[in-house]
């Protein structure tokens, strides 16, 4: 093995980047290739590489240094951001529905956001996404044409592949071979000096060369500037990419247009239960074999610059116009869709009370309950008082609704929600203001053998029934201390986010 020292592996073909400060207009004449007398004077305001390199290692987390201005006020700025967005989200209501953030720190345990790892973070990267970049201008080498015998040698990788998919397991392998070791291979054992592209040279013997290593670019080289330029480009790229699909895609699936978006949504999912059925029917290989040979033709220089002239252009623009005119008529010719929002009813129960012994006395309004408060009911039992609002003017619709009508009404079929609620020991009026009212019975004289002894005075009859006895004789009932009746009103869908 050769004791050399290891160089960091570079595979760019493009001019070094130079670092300057522009003058105080912001501009560079420079640029334009328009000499100017100048220019002798501004290139005195380069960059130094030693200030860079202080400015861009004051940003990093880097211990046993000592603490310097800008450090302080980056440690400044990080702990003013940390107070300014709290780590976890809080809202006022917490019943309010909320939308999933999978990205919280709830679902997924990962650090807060500071400025010094972020910039220590990003230099680290930046020096090695390099790799990514030189596999990203291969590709676009490649299907760009530059090289032809390079196009057509993929095409006939890909034409054995879609008629045979068993050799896709030997793409990885063969990768890996003629990509990885063997160039490896070639970089330790180099041709001589001077030789000719034909003549063959021995490959035995021993290594000649280091290893080529792929390490990460120095600061301030000429490669993590090119990694920078190439990552600028690339997030350029994707803005672009993800703008033309939310424009494209976005009209479409968001139900904005509900007629359109529920006609593309019948047709999707016919065509996915026939594709369940029929898949098994169709020729995959030839039809993955036929988009493949397109969608690289398309990349030619040719037929790009037949895509890329006017009347293609206009061409195509007209073809989807008419495909979104077809589809918003198809859309409202067979899609009807109900403008009327959702409606249902909600109801409301006015108690009214009386003291026990107060037998003549009058029932006082109460509160206003979404329950009954029926004898039966476990907050009955437990001895809970009712739950509601004094007022009929503090009822409101539940959340996510609105009133639509204007007034409470009645509900003037008390038997039957008292027999929906299987609700017993009460009297039920059939005419007049519809009070149901609870029974209160004075004596008990005899229960079921299984339990001796005399009840208590006062011992509701409704009680009797839910423990299983039979009540045999019983002296007159009179009215409790408890009266109810049900309004309704009717209440609608509201849009969301509409105040209340």
């Amino acid at each position: 093995m050769s004791n050399q020292e290891v160089e960091p592996f570079v595979n760019r073909d493009t001019p070094i980047p130079v670092v300057s400060i522009t003058g105080p207009g912001g501009q560079s004449d420079a640029a334009s290739g328009i000499p100017t007398p100048g220019d002798k004077e501004k290139g005195k305001h380069h960059l130094s590489p030693g200030k860079l390199r202080d400015k861009l290692e004051s940003l990093g987390n880097e211990l046993g240094r000592p603490e310097s201005p800008s450090r302080v006020s980056d440690r400044l700025f990080t702990m003013l951001l940390q107070q300014v967005l709290p780590s976890q989200d809080y809202d006022d209501d917490s019943q309010a529905p909320q939308k999933v953030d999978r990205r919280s720190r709830q679902y997924v345990d990962r650090p807060g956001f500071s400025l010094p790892v972020m910039s220590s973070n990003f230099r680290r990267f930046n020096a090695r996404i390099g790799v990514a970049f030189v596999f990203q201008n291969r590709v676009i080498k490649l299907f760009s044409w530059r090289q032809p015998t390079e196009t057509l040698s993929f095409l006939a990788v890909y034409t054995f592949i879609c008629l045979d998919p068993n050799l896709l397991v030997v793409l990885p392998l063969a990768g890996c071979l003629f990509f990885i070791m063997v160039p490896a291979f070639l970089a330790r054992h180099p041709p001589p000096p001077a030789y000719l592209p034909t003549d063959l040279y021995p490959l035995s013997g021993p290594p000649l060369a280091a290893a080529t290593t792929i390490k990460p670019a120095p600061e301030l080289s000429k490669d993590f500037f090119r990694n920078m330029r190439d990552l600028q480009n690339c997030m350029e790229d994707f803005s672009r990419v993800h703008d033309a699909l939310i424009e494209f895609v976005a009209p479409l699936t968001n139900f904005s247009n509900e007629a359109l978006s529920s006609l593309l949504y019948v047709i999707l999912l016919f065509t996915g239960s026939l594709l369940f059925i029929t898949s098994h029917l169709l020729p995959w290989r030839a039809i993955f074999l036929t988009i493949g040979w397109i969608a690289t033709c398309a990349g030619h220089p040719y037929i790009q610059d037949q895509l890329s002239s006017t009347s293609t252009s206009d061409l195509l623009s007209e073809k989807e116009s008419e495909s979104r005119s077809f589809l918003l008529s198809l859309s409202k010719a067979d899609i009807e869709l109900s403008s009327s929002p959702e409606i249902r009813e909600v109801e409301i129960f006015e108690l009214q009370h009386r003291a026990l012994h107060n037998e003549h006395g009058e029932y006082e309004p109460h509160t206003f309950s979404p329950s009954p408060y029926a004898p039966l009911s476990p907050a009955r039992i437990a001895g809970e008082r009712p739950k509601g609002t004094p007022f009929f003017e503090d009822v409101k619709p539940p959340r996510g609704w609105r009133w639509s009508d204007k007034k409470w009404t009645l509900d003037l079929l008390s038997r039957e929600w008292v027999e929906e609620r299987c609700v017993t020991g009460v009297e039920v009026e059939i005419e007049g203001e519809r009070w149901v009212t609870d029974l209160y019975y004075e004596k008990v004289e005899e229960e079921s053998p299984k339990r001796k002894g005399k009840r208590k005075e006062g011992e509701v009859v409704a009680a009797l029934a839910l423990a299983g006895k039979k009540l045999v004789n019983a002296t007159s009932s009179r009215q409790g201390e408890w009266r109810r009746r049900r309004w309704v009103r009717g209440v609608e869908r509201a849009p969301v986010g509409s105040a209340d």
